[in-house]
């Protein structure tokens, strides 16, 4: 095993954390920061794939299909918000039964609409060499992009005025309202918000990841476990542990196998919990 191999094994371990992170930055706001269990949130990015792929197939650059598919998720998620998860706050078991009722009937949508198989966009024909070895050049955009994605979503919450009502609205609805902000108009853009970004996320991941009414449930998982250990700085937390875990579990599964990779994947993540009870960043100075 030379240099040339361990390089590709390396940058193949930080595209999947790339990949995990950005189908998990959507939960981490809906989750991390309202206090919301979507149990449909794989379904959300399964939304996003699909509706990137119609659109690419009417003619739209795959470029803004991505971003039409963020815009149509993010306005299907403020429609859920509204109608389903609004009169439930403070209600966990309801709002989880609620989001897995609403999981159920889009993966049964999405099947009685695209079938089980459906043939994706196509991975990018570009690609770098690294001595012998070959990657896709796409796979690895993801690490910038989710650099790129986290960045502009913690600066949303941290330098602008609706990210300030936003966390006063989510910290003390009470406190908030009585200064005058709309608890209730933020409370629905910050889930469509959270929506949205699972939508960007199919979007970007569909040429990676067929779409298929499943390929959510491959993220889902491991996007909450990344979330719940991630702490009360829920997008730097959030970013730091997914990165390690996955990269991990990557590094682990292009060694010896994907069934041990996830097992170093769920193993280290009862590891971190066992350890920090609240989270890693629970004594982090930092909150978001």
């Amino acid at each position: 095993m030379d240099i040339d191999y361990w390089t590709v094994v390396l940058l193949g371990s930080l595209s999947a954390a790339a990949v995990l992170l950005i189908a998990t930055v959507g939960l981490a706001i809906v989750f991390g920061l309202m206090g919301v269990v979507n149990l449909a949130h794989g379904e959300f990015i399964m939304f996003g794939a699909y509706t990137t792929l119609s659109v690419t197939r009417a003619g739209v650059p795959f470029v803004l299909a991505i971003f039409v598919s963020a815009l149509v998720t993010a306005a299907f998620g403020a429609v859920v918000e509204l109608l389903l998860i609004k009169p439930m706050y403070e209600r966990l078991l309801d709002t989880m039964l609620a989001t897995w009722g609403l999981s159920l009937v889009l993966l049964q949508v999405a099947v009685l609409r695209f079938g089980t198989v459906t043939t994706g966009v196509g991975l990018p024909q570009w690609s770098i060499s690294i001595g012998e070895f070959e990657m896709s050049s796409y796979l690895l955009l993801m690490v910038p992009m989710a650099i790129a994605i986290i960045t502009a979503v913690y600066l949303l919450f941290t330098r602008t005025a609706y990210g300030i009502m936003a966390r006063a609205s989510i910290q003390d609805r009470e406190m908030a309202s009585a200064i005058g902000i709309e608890t209730s108009r933020i409370n629905t853009m910050t889930f469509a918000l959270g929506a949205g970004l699972a939508g960007l996320a199919g979007g970007i991941l569909v040429p990676a990841v067929p779409a298929t009414p499943n390929m959510g449930f491959g993220f889902v998982i491991k996007a909450f476990l990344v979330v719940v250990s991630a702490g009360p700085a829920t997008l730097s937390g959030t970013a730091a542990t997914g990165g390690v875990l996955s990269a991990a579990s990557s590094v682990t599964a292009n060694i010896w196998s994907t069934a041990l990779g996830d097992l170093v994947f769920f193993g280290a993540t009862i590891l971190v919990l066992r350890r920090f009870p609240l989270g890693i960043s629970e004594k982090w100075k930092i909150r978001l």
